[in-house]
């Protein structure tokens, strides 16, 4: 995140084009596990912005590891889904303005004890029919897509 911050020296507040990486874990249950965000107290995935040289995979399982104390692994990630555009436009709290192209990973692969970070208020796995209805906007394209999800 340090990119980012370089970036907002010379930007300000101004929109800025960032890739992310998250995940959708599941437990054994078919439960999702979501994050409530200490940025705007909203429900998402965890994830976050690919640092400069990083791989998507070195970020989803960098960006899982810090935002819930679990361990993921490369070979047990599926791509899910790529969003971008409009859908995928987001204004921070203190205004920084992104537009994500964000790569959603899926797995039911993990270990580790769930606990969060800074950047989580709350981790929770929650029924795919009983989502939070709070969530951050980005992540609305993708609730959308759980719906239909048929998870093994």
């Amino acid at each position: 995140m340090e990119y980012v911050k370089k970036l907002r020296k010379f930007i300000g507040h101004d929109p800025i084009l960032m890739c992310g990486c998250g995940c959708l874990i599941f437990n054994e249950k078919g439960q999702v596990l979501l994050q409530k965000r200490s940025d705007d107290g909203l429900w998402g995935n965890p994830g976050g912005a690919m640092d400069l040289g990083e791989t998507i995979y070195e970020t989803v399982i960098r960006e899982v590891k810090e935002e819930t104390g679990l361990t993921i692994l490369e070979k047990d990630l599926k791509i899910f889904k790529i969003y971008s555009g409009e859908e995928q436009h987001h204004i921070y709290p203190n205004q920084d303005e992104m537009y994500f192209v964000n790569i959603l990973f899926i797995t039911n692969t993990y270990s580790g004890s769930l606990r969060g970070d800074s950047e989580s208020l709350e981790l929770r796995f929650f029924d795919l029919d009983k989502l939070p209805t709070d969530i951050t906007k980005p992540f609305e394209s993708v609730m959308k897509d759980l719906k239909n999800i048929s998870f093994q």
